[in-house]
């Protein structure tokens, strides 16, 4: 007997309930309607979208941590982490440098500002001091010391992720010096710890389409959708551009690792809608860090990589900064020479790399960006003002999408990605129940190595079989697993 096909609204009631996708991309018309409505009631939806993303920085720091620890005490090699940390930060300068320089490319063109004609003393400048909250971008040497940890706790309390992610090298350096014959517990329950963090991201994560409705709300309700007129040009022309380096980067990915950024798109699309609905990529880290891992992505790559470029490799605050920059130029009636462009970009290179984190960063790096020019009035900056919130989801989608791009070309230079599993994945296919749930390996339960325990992590292989160090019963060394292969239990 056939089986009955359901009805309409019952597919759609099943999909709201089973998608993700669809609940925060229904919230995001609701939030739309309701800011354009009812803008007064929606201005008071903004505990909605922080609620969530105070959930999310809680859990951050710890994952990181976590993740890092257990990615260098399983590839066994803490010369491999420096290699990837190092290739990392060049990725980063030249990716953020050709977003500047495509950003500069585009104001030149189409020169979204001229004809504004704008007087700078009919500017309030004190709107920006109250954006920034009279706060200042680190120097260099400021940024440097800032990112060495005063305390073991203060690092996640302050949830610095730099600090973080050194006191997590150091650990996992010190797992690796003492070996498992001095510590066998400790890397089992880092562990466990990971999996425990895991657990709660999907718990918050179900509050991801309540978030979604207040956060854009709120945009909507303050703002509305005459700012766009109002900045169309300007609006149009960064998307573009974002547009256009994200092409580059679909192109790099192919050309280094042989994936599709277009399949990876569809694989992360609900934590890209989340990210445009809550403007925070860090709302969305765990969930992309999960993902990258059972991508085929080492531990160790996705633990370094990610969260290094949230403070490293903001391309689509880059790109913002670069045409803002130029745009206000042009509005005020200054005609920035090719010199004093060289001398935007050199500025730009070094201010974005402190703005993670920092109220009003934006603001705070165009002001630097005009006081090292001397021909831009700083009171101009408040042009952008109006403009800047709308600016969030082109800035939010083009540093998550170059952030993860970062992670599989490194993982693919460093040898730790696995391209076969990657694609499998980027298809849309199932991977082997065996590969996800490792078989418990033949050992007697709690057989030691001369190196001690037997995790099972390193005692089946990917598909579930005994791997040599456990066959036969005979106890060995385990010997980590070569680089650009996970254990199974790693891509859970």
């Amino acid at each position: 007997m056939p089986s009955s096909v359901p009805s309409p609204p019952r597919r759609v009631a099943r999909i709201l309930r089973t998608s993700l996708f669809a609940q925060v991309a229904c919230a995001l018309v609701l939030g739309i309607v309701v800011g354009k409505l009812w803008p007064d009631v929606a201005t008071d939806l903004q505990p909605l979208g922080d609620g969530f993303t105070r959930l999310i920085k809680t859990i951050i720091s710890p994952l990181v941590f976590c993740v890092v620890v257990v990615g260098i005490a399983k590839a066994g090699d803490l010369k491999a982490f420096g290699r990837i940390g190092l290739k990392a930060l060049i990725w980063f300068e030249v990716a953020s440098t050709l977003a500047l320089l495509i950003g500069l490319l585009a104001a030149n063109v189409v020169r979204p500002g001229s004809g504004m004609n704008v007087d700078p003393a009919t500017l309030d400048a004190s709107a920006v001091d109250a954006k920034t909250g009279g706060g200042s971008l680190p120097t260099t040497t400021e940024f440097i010391v800032h990112s060495l940890p005063t305390s073991f706790v203060g690092a996640f309390a302050e949830n610095s992720l730099l600090q973080v992610l050194i006191l997590a090298c150091l650990v996992g350096a010190a797992l690796l010096h003492l070996g498992h014959t001095k510590v066998p517990k400790v890397l089992p329950a880092v562990e466990q710890a990971q999996e425990i963090i895991f657990a709660i991201v999907g718990f918050v994560m179900r509050l991801a389409p309540i978030a979604v409705f207040g956060a854009m709300a709120v945009l909507i309700g303050n703002y509305g959708l005459g700012v766009i007129e109002t900045y169309g040009k300007l609006i149009i022309l960064c998307y573009a551009a974002a547009a256009l380096f994200v092409t580059l980067l679909a192109v790099a990915l192919r050309l280094v690792t042989g994936l599709s950024l277009w399949k990876f798109l569809r694989y992360i699309r609900e934590e890209l809608l989340l990210a445009l609905g809550t403007a925070s990529t860090e709302s969305v880290m765990p969930r992309v860090m999960q993902k990258l891992r059972k991508a085929g992505a080492r531990e160790d790559a996705v633990g370094l990589v990610l969260p290094t470029g949230y403070s490293f490799n903001l391309d689509g605050a880059s790109l913002y900064l670069s045409i803002g920059t130029l745009f206000i130029a042009q509005a005020v009636g200054v005609d920035l020479s090719m010199s004093q462009q060289i001398t935007v970009v050199l500025v730009l290179m070094l201010t974005s790399k402190g703005m993670a984190g920092i109220p009003g960063s934006a603001f705070l790096a165009l002001s630097a960006t005009a006081s090292s020019l001397g021909a831009i009035p700083a009171g101009a900056v408040a042009l952008l003002l109006g403009v800047d919130r709308i600016m969030d989801s082109m800035r939010v989608v083009t540093n998550l999408l170059g952030n993860c791009v970062a992670v599989f070309a490194v993982s693919r230079w460093e040898g730790a990605l696995d391209v076969e599993r990657a694609k499998r994945v980027l298809d849309g296919e199932v991977v082997a129940e065996a590969e996800e749930e490792p078989a418990e390996p033949e050992t007697a339960e709690g057989a030691a190595s001369p190196a001690g325990p037997v995790s099972p992590a390193s005692s089946a292989g990917p598909s579930g079989s005994v791997s040599p160090e456990a066959a036969d019963g005979v106890p060995v060394v385990v010997v980590p697993p070569p680089l650009g292969k996970e254990a199974a239990s790693e891509n859970r």
